[in-house]
């Protein structure tokens, strides 16, 4: 994985390996200035002194996460310095809010009058619900992060465009306005991101899938999205005309298909919603921004044979002749939030079931800090590496790749890095 470096003025330089990050660090030429992205400083190294080569910042936004790539640009060939997918928490800010509005609707209405304010408040053009501001700020606090971490040239984005309309109803404007060149992506790829990339009938994923109708044509059925599906080749070939309810003899996976055909199309109005949003906060740095759309994305994609991630997707974003490197692991940065106000817990009911803690600080470590445990003896020995949780008994948790360990002396904790925002974890690309 590519190793940030620093100059000793904490200017950007250009990435290193790990093998040569290693080695600096042993010859006491460098210091470790970040864990997460890992990132070294130089002590006896200035920017003026060294040869930068020109790097791209590529983004391929969606509705729950956005992939982020970092790569360095030749005359022909471009090479993959970094891979990241940023996992948004929009739903959980929307479902905080409506929380909230249903606590002000009880004040309001049951326990004393309130005098209503929403009159009184106007929206300045360009304005975005929190769930979907959350979107374009932790984007652009990642661009403006990795942009003090490499020397950034140039920004390229996918303006992906969702037409709802036509995803809900194809013949709102006649045959011709849906045989376009991106028609069939649109559709095929929002019944992709919707059925989550695997079979709707056997669950199998990693595997070529097609477009399947729900109901069958030959029963009736549209070729709206809502009755579009996606199905391994097996399993589209074995229902052919049979009814839904009929093929599917499990009530539980019978019951999912029909909520998922249910579902609006929220992902596809926060990504439309957003873009335009992002596009204008990327100009603001200065940095030249260029556009592509989702069909040279996945084009790319294919001409590589290079598998599907958020992360892959932004590295082949815009015009790709020739892509390399791209088989590295990538960083997941998972939104967490930095805290919250609310200090009392409820239960299912709605009603008060206890307090958190007032002070977020416990031996001097915050929930969210990067730390190492070192247990020497008891049932939990061994060396962990995560992210804390905090208690006021002393006793904290730990997360780790391979899960939650419980109940460790703080005395055993040392600090690695502290909580900003974020719980970060490595996946292997396929």
């Amino acid at each position: 994985m590519t190793v940030f470096v620093l100059d000793k003025h904490g200017k950007p330089l250009m990435p290193c390996s790990e093998k040569r990050a290693r080695q600096l660090l042993d010859q006491k030429r460098a210091r470790i200035h970040r864990m997460r992205p890992f990132t070294i400083r130089l002590v006896d190294r200035k920017v003026e002194d060294s040869i930068l080569q020109p790097i791209k910042l590529k983004i391929d936004p969606g509705s729950k996460g956005t992939g982020i790539a970092l790569v360095r640009v030749s005359q022909v060939r471009q090479t993959v310095l970094m891979l990241m997918e940023l996992k948004h928490r929009g739903a959980d800010i929307r479902d905080a809010l409506t929380q909230r509005r249903a606590f002000r609707r009880r004040r309001r209405g049951k326990l004393r009058f309130r005098e209503q304010r929403f009159d009184n408040r106007t929206r300045h053009e360009g304005w975005l619900a929190p769930s979907l501001r959350h979107r374009v700020d932790t984007t652009m606090a990642w661009v403006d992060r990795l942009s003090r971490l490499a020397s950034v040239t140039a920004i390229d984005m996918e303006l992906v465009r969702f037409d709802t309309q036509l995803l809900a109803n194809p013949e709102i404007c006649g045959v011709e306005y849906q045989q376009g060149t991106l028609a069939g992506y649109e559709v095929r790829e929002y019944c992709l991101e919707k059925w989550g990339r695997t079979c709707m009938y056997c669950g199998k994923d990693g595997i070529p899938l097609q477009v399947e109708h729900i109901v069958p044509r030959a029963r009736g059925g549209s070729d709206r999205p809502s009755n579009l599906g996606i199905a391994c080749e097996p399993c589209n070939q074995a229902k052919g005309s049979t009814p839904v309810e009929e093929f599917v003899q499990d009530p539980k996976r019978l019951g999912r298909i029909h909520a998922i055909m249910r579902s609006p199309l929220r992902d596809a109005a926060a990504v439309n919603s957003t873009r335009w949003g992002l596009f204008n906060a990327l100009k603001a740095p200065g940095l030249p921004v260029s556009t592509a759309t989702g069909g040279r994305t996945k084009w790319n994609r294919s001409r590589f044979g290079i598998p599907k991630t958020h992360a892959l997707d932004a590295a082949c974003v815009g015009h790709v002749e020739e892509l390399a490197g791209w088989s590295q692991p990538t960083l997941q940065a998972a939104c967490t939030g930095r805290g919250r106000y609310k200090r009392t817990l409820l239960d299912k009911h709605g009603f008060p079931r206890g307090r958190l803690m007032v002070r977020k600080r416990v031996h001097g470590f915050a929930t969210g800090d990067l730390v190492a445990a070192a247990v020497a003896k008891g049932k939990k020995i061994g060396s962990y590496v995560g992210r804390v949780a905090v208690r006021e008994s002393g006793k904290f948790n730990i997360t780790t790749a391979s899960g939650v360990v419980q109940g460790i002396g703080h005395r055993n904790f040392r600090l690695l890095q502290r909580a900003d925002g974020y719980c970060y974890s490595q996946r292997n690309t396929n």
